[in-house]
C-alpha cells in the first residue's frame, strides 16, 4: 500500500523548495519506511540543486536523515518497526569495492544513489501522478516519510536513546565525511600536524576527529573568523584567516612541513597551495565539490621524491554502521561535541535554513520534520 507524505521539491537553483504531497511506492523485500524524524542539510544537496552533480530534477533531495521505523520489508534484518534509526549512503553490496568492506566507493554508486530511482529503474516516490525522482543517497528524507534500505539503515542502541533524534541526523554524511578522512582515510597519526581548509561541518568534524588522534598541530584555514574562533574550542591549536596569507604563517609554524592537510573548499588554488606545505610522506585529502573539469597541478619531482600522497575521500572511508556508533560513542565521551555545529529549523523553514548555512550563519543546519 502507497504512504502518502510530504516532501520538500528541488526544482533547480532558481527555484525554491516548495514542500508538496507526494506518495511512496510499495516497499520492496529490501527496504525499509522510516517517519523521519529530522534531516540535516549539506552542501552535497546543494550542489545537486546547482547542477553541479548528475541528479535528475526535479527531485527530492536529503540524504541526512534519522527518524522511526514504521515498516519492513520480508528481507530486511536492520531495523524492525519502532526502532530509532539514522540513515547514510547506500551500496549494492555485491561490487568488489563492497566486498572489501568499502561502500563509499561502491561500483554502483550512481544507480544505487542519484539515478533518482532505485537501482532497477523503478520509482520510489511518484508527484501528482507521475513518477519524481527520488532514492537520493537510498532515502530522500527531505520528506515526511522516506523509503531506506537494508545496507544504508542503522538502528541505534540503547546506550543513545539520551540523544536526540534531531541532533544524530547529520551524523550520517558530513560529519562522517570529516571525521572519517582523518581517522579512516589518512590514518592520522599522533604528534605530527595537520591544516584544515574550511571549517564548515566537514572541516569541524575532521578537527574535532584530529583532536581524537592527537594531532599536534592542529591548525583551522577559514575566511571567517567566527567560524574560526569556533574551531579552536573544537580543538584547533591554530587558526589562520586565509586573507591573511595563512600558509605563510603556516610555514612558520611547521618549518618541517605538514604531515596532512585536509581540504573542504574544493577550489584547486587553494589545494595546490596548501600541497606545497606538506613534509615528505605527507598526505592531502580532497573532499571539496569541485567544478566540473577543475584540474590540479603538482610539480612532478616534488611528488614523486617525497613520497607524498593526494588521496580523495567520498564519505570519510565510513563502512556504515560501525563507524556512526564509533562517532556517537566519543560524542558521549565529550571527545565530539558535534551539537556546538548545529543549528535547528521547522520544515517549512528550508529555505531559510539553506540562507542561513550559504551566508555562514549555521554551520549545520538541521531540519525538524515531525516530533520524535
Amino acid at each position: 500500500m502507497t504512504t502518502k507524505a510530504k516532501a520538500a521539491i528541488c526544482r533547480g537553483h532558481d527555484h525554491p523548495f516548495t514542500i508538496e504531497p507526494v506518495e511512496l511506492a510499495d516497499l520492496a523485500p529490501d527496504e525499509l519506511l522510516v517517519r523521519v524524524i529530522a534531516c540535516g542539510i549539506c552542501h552535497t544537496d546543494l550542489a545537486v540543486r546547482d547542477a553541479q552533480l548528475p541528479v535528475p530534477l526535479p527531485a527530492v533531495l536529503g540524504h541526512e536523515g534519522a527518524g522511526i521505523v514504521e515498516a519492513v520489508g520480508g528481507e530486511v534484518t536492520a531495523a524492525k518497526p519502532g526502532d530509532r534509526v539514522v540513515m547514510s549512503f547506500n551500496s549494492c553490496g555485491h561490487c568488489p569495492n563492497c566486498a572489501d568492506d568499502a561502500p563509499t566507493y561502491c561500483y554502483n554508486f550512481f544507480p544505487e544513489n542519484w539515478s533518482g530511482t532505485r537501482a532497477d529503474g523503478t520509482p520510489t516516490m511518484h508527484h501528482e501522478g507521475a513518477p519524481l525522482a527520488a532514492n537520493y543517497f537510498g532515502q530522500s528524507s527531505f520528506a515526511t516519510y522516506a523509503i531506506t534500505h537494508q545496507r544504508n539503515t542503522f538502528a541505534l542502541p540503547a546506550r543513545f536513546d539520551g540523544i536526540a533524534l534531531d541532533m544524530i541526523a547529520p551524523i550520517g554524511c558530513g560529519l562522517m565525511t570529516g571525521a572519517g578522512a582523518v581517522l579512516n582515510a589518512m590514518k592520522v597519526r599522533a604528534g605530527l600536524p595537520i591544516a584544515v581548509y574550511g571549517t564548515g561541518t566537514v572541516g569541524m568534524a575532521a578537527i574535532m576527529a584530529a583532536r581524537i588522534a592527537k594531532a599536534n598541530p592542529i591548525i583551522a584555514v577559514d575566511v571567517n573568523d567566527d567560524r574560526l574562533g569556533l574551531a579552536l574550542e573544537l580543538g584547533a591549536t591554530h587558526a589562520f584567516n586565509a586573507k591573511a596569507d595563512a600558509n605563510a604563517k603556516i610555514k612558520e609554524l611547521v618549518p618541517q612541513g605538514l604531515g596532512y592537510v585536509f581540504d573542504t573548499t574544493g577550489i584547486n588554488s587553494v589545494i595546490e597551495q596548501a600541497w606545497d606545505l606538506l613534509a615528505p610522506k605527507g598526505i592531502c585529502g580532497i573532499v571539496g565539490a569541485s567544478a566540473p573539469g577543475d584540474k590540479l597541478t603538482f610539480d612532478e619531482g616534488v611528488f614523486m621524491g617525497g613520497g607524498r600522497t593526494v588521496m580523495g575521500i567520498l564519505g570519510g572511508n565510513s563502512n556504515g554502521a560501525p563507524f556512526l556508533l564509533e562517532l556517537l560513542d566519543h560524542h558521549l565521551a565529550g571527545d565530539f561535541p558535534f551539537d556546538r555545529l548545529i543549528g535547528h529549523f521547522d520544515f517549512a523553514q528550508i529555505n531559510e535554513a539553506i540562507e542561513a548555512s550559504e551566508v555562514g550563519k549555521v554551520v549545520k543546519p538541521v531540519l525538524r520534520i515531525s516530533a520524535e
